[in-house]
């Protein structure tokens, strides 16, 4: 059975088919430390700090997705208050994502993904059919 810190990495690697060695080499960590937490089942202890930032830089995935999925995998849970929580207290990974990477957008690009938001929520808003 795999934890949710292991599901997050395995599913990422899959998906950019990278190794653990890219990872580390992205985020400054040792390989064996990405393997050790790609691979065990059983998270004894929160990783440091320093780990999980290399971590989440090495994946290219926002901090608090790996805090939380390594808090998971210690047997923490975290429950989620915030407006992209879902019904039963888990957050939408989708949405997590779109907030962390839009604060590492410049301001022209964030007022460019707001007039696209803007514009999406327009057209979902007309009844089908309309244009």
């Amino acid at each position: 059975m795999t934890n949710a810190l292991q599901q997050l990495i395995r599913e990422h690697l899959d998906r950019k088919g990278w190794s653990y060695g890219d990872v580390a080499r992205r985020g400054g960590i040792p390989r064996s430390t990405v393997h050790h937490l790609a691979t065990t089942e059983r998270v004894v202890r929160m990783p440091q700090a320093t780990t999980l930032e290399g971590l989440a830089k090495g994946l290219e995935l926002p901090l608090e997705a790996i805090r939380r999925a390594a808090a998971e995998a210690c047997g923490i849970h975290v429950y989620d208050t915030s407006p992209t929580a879902e019904p039963d207290g888990t957050a939408d990974p989708d949405v997590a994502l779109l907030i962390a990477s839009v604060q590492k957008l410049s301001a022209d690009d964030r007022r460019h993904v707001t007039a696209l938001v803007e514009s999406l929520l327009d057209r979902s808003g007309r009844p089908t059919g309309e244009k």
